[in-house]
């Protein structure tokens, strides 16, 4: 979605980059990229005031103009402010100790996305150990209560419908149902209509005094532009919500509505909606979002995405590939975790660099190289997955045909596997020496000593004066 603004303000910063020192002129010419970037992104023009008159006053002082490293600083202005803008700090959701259940209640227009973001929210509860249920108290839009069901169905969780009754009725009920049957959190999926009128507030306002909801969260289409800032404020003021849920932000809108919300109403972005799959519900990070945005990625994301798709299962394999080999089971093991992770283009947004290098280029990222490569992978026989070296000439054809691929494919992914495996077995030789040697002690088999270490660490690439044992 920001695709467009990060190249936009990346352009505005390649401006300085290069020069020695910078004039008050230079810096009044970059806020002014910066000023139509977010204008263009359809960023609400009060908060675009306010975020450029913020930033050109702090890169006006004596520490950036004489600096060293002027446009650098200037980043650092901009992202620190930008970082500000979304909410400087993360916004986790807030659940009662001493309450059973909690209640969650959602709101927002219709069309926003809050049937499948109450499913996703349960989902991501449900994995954090919660046994969460979910109320249907939308009866006015047809076989919005069927949605609801099949959705919670595909996920296990249970959904109280209350076929027939008020919506308010229907919460009351749905949290002594909850009661019943031990579960710990109750999200109130409520109507929504195409624009704000009295009916859908009064409704709104009627369910959360009758059930007290521990947390209003209101879901906000991000692909609406600054047009959602009078729905929010109208929200905010009717029902006070606590914080948002930016749905869609994996669109290619402009998303100005998404930096707008934050300034506008003082409510904090609490997830983000990255997909359509259950899974796709993410805690909003600001920081992340500003790097993101500024084109410097977002590695911690890449990590914790890698940790929580990585399994059991998955870790014991990548033990026994350092004791006996990289197969190509692993490999396909490997496409299938990047497929979880959510694919290759979504990884390569969260990498510093990538997104815009091939803007430039005019290519993109997309998961067909994973399909090829499971195709001929699962034209393999067992034995010959497990023992790459056996496949010959006539193999190569047979697979090749098999997966619909050629075998000039299956040659690039049998040497692909070969220098994986070289690597691998590289990794294997340098840990075995280092934990099977003698330490400075002498004993052996106590372990990695320092030297061990280092000349690990060289041939992985990475410098051992700069890291400390």
């Amino acid at each position: 979605m920001f695709n467009n603004l990060s190249d936009r303000l990346q352009d505005a910063f390649d401006g300085l980059r290069g020069k020695g020192r910078l004039t008050e002129a230079d810096i009044t010419s970059a806020m002014r990229e910066i000023r139509m970037a977010l204008l263009e992104a359809d960023v609400n023009f009060k908060v675009v005031k306010q975020f450029v008159a913020n930033c050109k006053e702090r890169c006006l002082t004596s520490e950036v103009l004489d600096s060293l490293t002027p446009a650098q600083n200037v980043v650092a202005i901009v992202l620190d402010q930008l970082t500000e803008l979304l909410g400087s700090t993360e916004s986790r959701l807030t659940l009662m100790q001493n309450r059973t259940p909690n209640v969650i209640m959602l709101v927002g227009l219709q069309g926003s996305g809050k049937t499948t973001a109450a499913v996703k929210l349960a989902y991501l509860l449900k994995s954090q150990g919660h046994s969460p249920l979910l109320a249907a108290c939308d009866t006015y839009r047809p076989a919005a209560a069927d949605q609801l069901a099949t959705l919670g169905g595909e996920i296990g969780v249970s959904v109280f419908r209350g076929d027939g009754a008020h919506p308010v009725a229907i919460a009351q009920d749905a949290v002594r149902e909850a009661i019943d049957h031990l579960n710990d959190i109750v999200i109130v999926d409520t109507a929504g209509r195409l624009q704000v009128d009295e009916d859908m507030m009064r409704e709104a306002e009627e369910i959360k005094a009758a059930v007290k909801p521990d947390q209003v969260l209101m879901v906000v289409d991000a692909m609406t532009g600054q047009d959602i800032v009078n729905v929010v404020m109208e929200f905010a003021r009717r029902v006070d919500f606590d914080g948002v849920i930016m749905s869609k932000l994996d669109g290619d809108a402009r998303g100005g509505g998404a930096l707008s919300v934050r300034a506008v109403t003082g409510k904090p972005i609490k997830f983000v909606s990255m997909g359509e799959k259950p899974d796709s519900l993410e805690v909003f990070h600001p920081d992340r979002m500003a790097k993101r945005i500024l084109g410097m990625g977002d590695v911690y994301g890449i990590i914790e995405q890698a940790q929580q798709t990585a399994s059991e299962e998955e870790a014991a394999a990548a033990e026994r590939m350092l004791r006996e080999g990289f197969t190509m089971d692993d490999m396909l093991s490997q496409m299938q975790q990047i497929r979880r992770m959510g694919g290759l283009a979504k990884i390569a947004s969260m990498i510093p660099g990538v997104d815009r290098a091939m803007s430039q280029q005019g290519t993109s990222v997309n998961d067909e190289a994973l399909t090829r490569i499971e195709a001929m992978i699962h034209s393999m026989t067992k034995e010959e997955r497990s023992r790459p070296k056996i496949i010959n000439g006539q193999r190569r054809k047979r697979i090749a045909k098999g997966s619909g691929r050629t075998v000039q494919e299956v040659n690039a992914l049998i040497k692909q596997w070969g220098e994986m495996n070289r690597m691998m077995g590289k990794m294997r030789a340098i840990a075995g020496d280092a934990m099977g040697g003698r330490g400075k002690r002498g004993r052996k088999g106590k372990g990695m000593d320092r030297r061990a270490m280092q000349s690990m660490m060289r041939q992985m690439g990475m410098d051992p004066r700069k890291m400390r044992f």
